[in-house]
């Protein structure tokens, strides 16, 4: 089978879903977006990254066969070009390979894996790369991650292939796609200010200042007081949208509390609608779907992490 899905004449339309940590999206970015802009403008590919405050996030990569390899191609060069800058400071002597992870339908991952492993080891063979089939699904979808390391030339002619089966197998089914979950950062108190910590960043978090300010002078909350003082700053965010977070069963109750206290009590404070699913049968967590305005999100969010983590250390004896 001709892998070159180019030069055969078969220059198809497809999609390519890349997942990557944020400072490897960073600089793919660029400053001030001219990087990705470049990217965009010399491959003629659509170039989508998801937003959010992710310690991962997804680049799809959608048009033609030709435009997505260029793209591709690009997106290794950076990368390549990013390990070989951190290695002029490192006293590490052998190179590390270049490692992207795609992210496929699980329906499709059959075709490529291959009849006793028969087509994925063909891939690695003629590709000259390493490539990893993830055997668990990616958390909340129906898509598995496809890690693939090597030099840039193996990585190219290795994603050609896999593409070539991913058109020839097409996925069966609904695909729940994969959506990073913002981390659930670790948020440090300093000076009275609050702030998120994602990887090597401190990131200011106003909306968490206030909150704590506000523990600060009056713990136990009088709620209708927290409230009001909290809301009125908080209008400026008044965008609307909805988060989803996955609790394991175990811990449920701990942010219920009894008769619902808890969790009633985490909804007026933020401002937010919160609901808990029912259990499903089969699944060791529930689904919890936060909505209201960006700041009361993140407010509820920080008092369920909260609870959680007081129920983790045994303080949670209210």
């Amino acid at each position: 089978m001709d892998s070159s899905l180019v030069e055969g004449g078969l220059n198809v339309t497809l999609t390519i879903r890349l997942l990557m940590h944020g400072k490897e999206v960073g600089s793919i970015i660029g400053k001030k977006g001219e990087s990705v802009k470049k990217m965009r403008e010399e491959s003629g590919a659509r170039i989508n990254i998801s937003e959010g405050n992710c310690p991962e996030r997804i680049i799809t990569l959608a048009g033609p066969t030709t435009s997505i390899f260029k793209a591709f191609s690009m997106i290794i060069e950076k990368l390549e070009e990013d390990i070989s800058t951190s290695m002029t400071n490192s006293t590490a002597t052998s190179k590390p390979p270049v490692t992207m992870r795609l992210v496929v339908p699980a329906s499709q991952c059959g075709s490529l894996i291959g009849k006793g492993g028969c087509k994925i080891k063909e891939i690695r063979e003629s590709a000259g790369a390493q490539v990893q089939v993830a055997g668990d699904m990616l958390p909340n979808s129906t898509e598995r991650a496809i890690t693939v390391a090597g030099t840039p030339q193996s990585i190219i002619e290795c994603v050609k292939q896999i593409c070539v089966v991913m058109l020839e197998s097409p996925p069966k089914g609904v695909t729940i796609p994969y959506r990073p979950k913002p981390s659930g950062s670790p948020v440090i108190f300093a000076g009275g200010q609050a702030y998120a910590v994602q990887g090597q960043h401190a990131i200011s978090q106003p909306d968490l200042t206030k909150l704590h300010q506000l523990a600060m002078q009056q713990s136990p909350f009088p709620i209708a007081h927290g409230n009001q003082s909290f809301q009125a700053g908080m209008d400026a965010s008044a965008q609307t949208g909805s988060h989803e977070l996955t609790i394991p069963n175990d811990l449920i109750g701990c942010i219920i509390g009894r008769q619902g206290a808890k969790i009633n009590e985490i909804r007026q404070m933020s401002g937010a609608q919160i609901k808990i699913a029912n259990p499903v049968e089969g699944s060791t967590d529930r689904q919890v779907t936060i909505t209201g305005s960006h700041a009361s999100i993140s407010l509820a969010e920080y008092l369920i992490n909260a609870r959680l983590s007081s129920e983790a250390t045994g303080l949670a004896a209210n």
